[in-house]
Order: structure tokens, then C-alpha cells, then sequence
């Protein structure tokens, strides 16, 4: 029974669990847009808001936080001088998880966690075609 028991264990240790948090984070981060399953990306809106809150507050104590999350600073500085300022007007659900259907290989529920305001990027035949 799971009386009690906060959070998502995921089958794996305390170690490997925040290993593949900080890993789908930083890519979250880095891309703006991932595919993963329904489970990991619950997990992963949590401390994606939490940072894009650290970023808004932009301090040095909300940046030493933000590293002890994820430990790239590439990444902490996209946070903090890109991502967080889009959100300035914005107080909370700044991730969006939208339900994409089931992968073929074990049937798992699969997911888009992106940022709310993310835009396709444009391809470069689309900008030649509306030239």
C-alpha cells in the first residue's frame, strides 16, 4: 500500500530518479519542447515551474538554487536572461503538458511538456514561400 507516499518513484533509486529529472530538465530547458512520457513529464512541470520562478526573482540566492537543480550554467543563463523574462507578467503554469497518444513499443502514454509560449521554429522553405 502507498499510504502517505509523496511523489513519483519512477522503479528506480533516490540517485537515478534525480538523474533522469535533471537530465529531462536540462532538456527541457535547452529545447523548449520534449516527448516523454505522461508520469516524467508531471514530474518534470514541477521543477520546471519552480525554476522559471527562481529565474523571475533573477537574484543571486534564486541562481545558486536554480544550479543546485541543474548544474549547467549554460543552461541556468538561458534560464534566467531568456526563458524567465518572457514569463515577467505571468504567475504560474508556465509549462504545458498536452497528451499525445501511445508509443508503439510497450504502450506507454506519451506527452509534449512545452513552455506556453513556444513557436515552431520556421523552416527555411517556409520563409522562401512567403517571400
Amino acid at each position: 500500500m502507498r499510504h502517505r507516499v509523496y511523489g513519483r518513484h519512477f522503479g528506480r533509486t533516490a540517485n537515478q530518479r534525480k538523474a533522469l529529472l535533471r537530465g529531462l530538465l536540462a532538456s527541457l530547458i535547452k529545447y523548449e519542447r520534449i516527448e516523454t512520457t505522461v508520469a516524467k513529464a508531471k514530474a518534470v512541470k514541477e521543477l520546471a515551474d519552480r525554476l522559471v520562478t527562481f529565474g523571475k526573482r533573477g537574484d543571486l540566492h534564486s541562481r545558486r538554487i536554480a544550479l543546485s537543480y541543474l548544474p549547467d550554467k549554460e543552461l541556468i543563463r538561458k534560464l534566467f536572461n531568456e526563458i524567465a523574462p518572457r514569463f515577467a507578467d505571468r504567475n504560474g503554469g508556465y509549462v504545458r503538458i498536452v497528451k499525445k497518444g501511445f508509443r508503439v513499443k510497450d504502450s506507454a502514454p506519451t506527452a509534449i511538456i512545452e513552455f506556453v509560449d513556444y513557436k515552431k521554429p520556421e523552416k527555411e522553405t517556409d520563409k522562401e514561400d512567403k517571400k
